[in-house]
């Protein structure tokens, strides 16, 4: 099954909070439980943000009670302001709704009608996520060596994208390809993307997997233990790439150690009118750093700083991998 499916009226969504314990699906029937969704990490990455966010504004579309074109669309707007809010750093979220919003605008009738094209929209995009996570992983298996072992940090697999992966869309062809590969995996703090979502979709595809902890990349670095970095991203522009909390360090040893490293992430990624300046750090709860799984593990009243993701200049980024092929830094094609 896809990470997300439209039914008619309803979302249909794995609950990421409880993997790879229980596998709980949700039913999101309103656009206000898709941005309590989004927000509250029950699905996440940014491609399925993304779609997740277009979904969204298809239940408002679907469910309205409007009379006239202009109030739908203008119920559309109001949706999707509420959606905006609910995480700010993958530009994915913001790229689905105007595309979305787009599609609303331009297109003329009754309200039915606008309805049929933002919900035709919004599985378009699902459809279109699939596919160029394909040609991701097409593209970046040539760069993978039968024998490598590939480090990879917080989860860019099928639970972060509609099916298939970014980053692990990358090991999965080069195991298609018949490459002997292995994958070493950080458990990613504080949310533990990697030792719980990464894990599970590698263990489930019986492909190899070694799980360390954040603070060990420095180390089976240095013992040789790694041939290639290939993370996610949330969002990439003109002087760095945007990813999950821990992304910097890796690549910074990752360079200091020889070793190439890789983005692999959709165009839709690609935020390149923009610098790192321009991007807003999403700052969570303290209560992620504090607790693992509820229980406390630090004392009542420490202060707490939990930035979501960081900034990775280019010069510590061998290549990006997209849909549309393998591109230098500072020569990415859109």
């Amino acid at each position: 099954m896809r990470t997300i499916e439209w039914r008619e009226g309803t979302v249909i969504t794995i609950d990421q909070n409880r993997l790879p314990h229980e596998t709980v699906l949700l039913e999101i029937k309103t656009c206000r439980e898709m941005a309590e969704a989004i927000r509250e990490m029950k699905l996440r990455g940014a491609p399925l943000i993304g779609v997740a966010a277009a979904y969204g504004l298809a239940l408002t579309a679907y469910h309205s009670r409007a009379r006239t074109r202009e109030e739908l669309i203008s119920e559309l707007e109001a949706d999707a302001e509420m959606l905006r809010k609910t995480r700010p750093t993958a530009v994915n979220l913001f790229w689905a709704i105007e595309r979305v919003l787009e599609r609303a605008r331009s297109t003329y009738g009754d309200v039915e009608a606008v309805a049929k094209a933002v919900i035709e929209e919004a599985n378009r995009m699902a459809d279109e996520d699939v596919e160029a996570n394909r040609a991701i992983g097409r593209h970046g298996a040539a760069l993978v060596k039968d024998g490598d072992t590939i480090l990879t940090h917080c989860n860019a697999g099928a639970l972060a994208t509609v099916d298939y992966g970014t980053a692990l869309s990358v090991v999965r062809f080069a195991k298609e390809e018949g490459k002997n590969i292995r994958v070493i995996a950080t458990e990613t703090r504080p949310k533990l993307q990697g030792a719980r979502l990464t894990v599970y979709e590698l263990m489930r595809d019986n492909i190899p997997v070694t799980l360390i902890t954040d603070n060990m990349v420095g180390y089976v670095m240095a013992q040789g233990l790694v041939d290639l970095v290939v993370v996610g991203a949330d969002r990439i522009v003109r002087d760095a790439v945007i990813n999950k909390i821990g992304t910097y360090s890796i690549a910074v040893l990752a360079k200091e150690h020889g070793i190439p490293f890789y983005v692999a992430a959709p165009t839709s990624t690609l935020d390149l009118e923009k610098t790192a300046k321009d991007v807003v750090i999403e700052e969570r709860s303290p209560d992620e750093v504090t607790t693992i799984a509820g229980v406390r593990i630090a004392p009542e009243g420490v202060r707490v700083l939990n930035p979501a993701f960081d900034i990775t200049p280019m010069r510590y980024v061998t290549a990006i991998i997209t849909d549309r092929g393998v591109f230098p830094p500072d020569k990415i094609e859109v």
